[in-house]
C-alpha cells in the first residue's frame, strides 16, 4: 500500500479536490476500491456528469441513493474484496428538495417552495449549487450512515477553491439584502403580483413586470419571502458542514495534472486548506509521462540510437531518425512533467503519489485497481 492510501487508513471521509479534467473521479473510485479490498464498508459519491463511474464499477446507472457494487462485477475483473463498495451520484435538485424539507417550518411552506417556478429553475442551475449540495450530502452521509470510509468526488470546477466558497455564495443568495430591499414593500403582501404596481418606489419592479409579467415577479417575491424564514437554518447547517471539514477524521486529497497551471492551483488550494485548519491527506500528480530513456545523456541520433538499443545501425536510416525524434520529444515531455511533479511534492509536503499515464482508459474495476496500485 502506498503512502497516500496509508494516510487515509484512519479517516472516515476523503474529499478529492482539483480543477476539472485532472481525473478526480477515477482517483476517488480507486481510493474507495482500495479500502473495500482491505475489508472496509465504503461509499464513493460522485458528481461526474459523464457518468463514467457507473460503467467503471459495473453498474447500469447511479442515482441519489447508495448502490452496492455487485460481487459479479468484481469477479469479472478477477477481484475478491473483503469488504463492500457502494456508489452514488449526487442529484443536485433532489438534495435541494431534501434541504428545503428539512428546514421548512411547516408542510405548507415546504410545498409552496417546492412548487415555486423560480425555485424549480434555480435550485439545479444556481452557481455553486453542485458544490454546496455536495457538502450537504457529505454531511448527511457522514452523520447518518455507518461507513468506514466515504469518498467524495467534488464537482468539476474551473477552480478547486469554488468548492469551499460555495456555502457563502448560496447563503448570500438565500439571504440577499439587495433583493430583500428591492422587493421589501411587496414581500409583506399576501400576493406579490397584486401589489407590484402599487409600490411607491417600484420603478424597477414596474419595468421588470412589463417584460416578465406580474406572475413571474409574484413567484420571485414569494420565493424570496419564504426563504427568509429558513435563512438561519441554512446558516447553521453551513456552519456544521464547515466544522466537519476541519475534523481529523477528514482528509483532503489534492489531484493535479503535471502542468504548471494545475500545480499552481493545487499549491494555492493546499495553502488555503492549511490556513483554514482543514487536514490534507496528500497529493496526487495524475497522468504523468514516464521517462523511457534510462541514461543521463540526451537521446542520440538515429544510427547511434539503433546501436545503443542493440542493433547494427545499418537498418532503415529514415525510420531510425524518426524513432530518435519521437523518443526525444517524449523525453522532453517526461522531463517537463517530472519538474512539475517535484514542484508539487516540495510545495505540498506530505504523502504524495505520481500516477503514470496508463496504457488504456480506466473503464472498469481492473483499471481502477491498477490505478490504486500507484496511490
Amino acid at each position: 500500500m502506498g503512502a497516500l492510501l496509508r494516510s487515509l487508513e484512519g479517516r472516515r471521509v476523503a474529499i478529492v479536490v482539483g480543477s476539472g479534467g485532472v481525473g478526480k473521479t477515477s482517483v476517488s473510485a480507486a481510493i474507495a476500491l482500495s479500502r473495500a479490498m482491505e475489508g472496509g464498508r465504503v461509499l464513493v459519491c460522485t458528481i461526474d456528469p459523464a457518468r463514467r463511474l457507473a460503467t467503471a464499477l459495473g453498474l447500469d446507472s447511479l442515482g441519489n441513493s447508495e448502490a452496492l457494487v455487485p460481487p459479479e462485477a468484481f469477479a469479472r475483473s478477477g477481484l475478491a474484496p473483503r469488504g463492500q463498495l457502494h456508489a452514488m451520484m449526487l442529484d443536485v435538485k433532489r438534495t435541494w428538495d431534501d434541504l428545503v424539507t428539512r428546514h421548512a417550518p411547516d408542510a405548507a411552506t415546504r410545498d409552496r417552495i417546492l412548487g415555486n417556478r423560480i425555485y424549480q429553475q434555480v435550485s439545479g442551475a444556481l452557481a455553486g449549487s453542485q458544490e454546496y449540495m455536495a457538502m450537504e450530502k457529505l454531511y448527511e452521509l457522514s452523520t447518518e450512515r455507518d461507513y468506514d470510509l466515504i469518498v467524495l468526488d467534488t464537482p468539476p470546477t474551473a477552480h478547486a477553491l469554488d468548492f469551499l466558497e460555495a456555502p457563502d455564495r448560496i447563503l448570500d443568495f438565500v439571504g440577499n439584502e439587495t433583493a430583500r430591499k428591492l422587493f421589501a414593500p411587496a414581500l409583506g403582501a399576501g400576493r406579490f403580483g397584486a401589489r407590484i404596481l402599487q409600490v411607491g418606489t417600484g420603478f424597477v419592479a414596474k419595468t421588470l413586470s412589463r417584460f416578465t409579467g406580474s406572475d413571474v415577479l409574484s413567484d420571485v417575491g414569494d420565493f424570496l419571502g419564504q426563504f427568509q424564514g429558513m435563512y438561519d437554518g441554512f446558516k447553521e447547517r453551513a456552519s456544521a458542514v464547515r466544522s466537519l471539514l476541519t475534523r481529523p477524521e477528514v482528509g483532503f486529497v489534492l489531484v493535479a495534472s503535471p502542468s504548471a497551471l494545475s500545480v499552481d492551483e493545487a499549491l494555492f488550494f493546499h495553502d488555503h486548506l492549511r490556513t483554514a485548519g482543514m487536514p490534507v491527506a496528500g497529493t496526487v500528480a495524475n497522468r504523468v509521462t514516464r521517462e523511457l530513456w534510462p541514461y543521463p545523456e540526451p537521446v542520440p541520433g538515429g544510427v547511434q540510437l539503433a546501436e545503443a538499443l542493440g542493433g547494427s545501425g545499418q537498418g532503415d536510416p529514415e525510420l531510425a531518425a524518426r524513432l530518435a525524434s519521437t523518443l526525444a520529444q517524449h523525453e522532453t515531455f517526461a522531463h517537463a512533467d517530472a519538474r512539475e511533479v517535484e514542484r508539487l511534492r516540495r510545495g505540498a509536503p506530505g504523502p504524495h503519489a505520481a500516477v503514470p499515464r496508463l496504457e488504456g482508459d480506466v473503464h472498469d474495476l481492473s483499471g481502477l485497481a491498477a490505478l490504486a496500485r500507484h496511490l
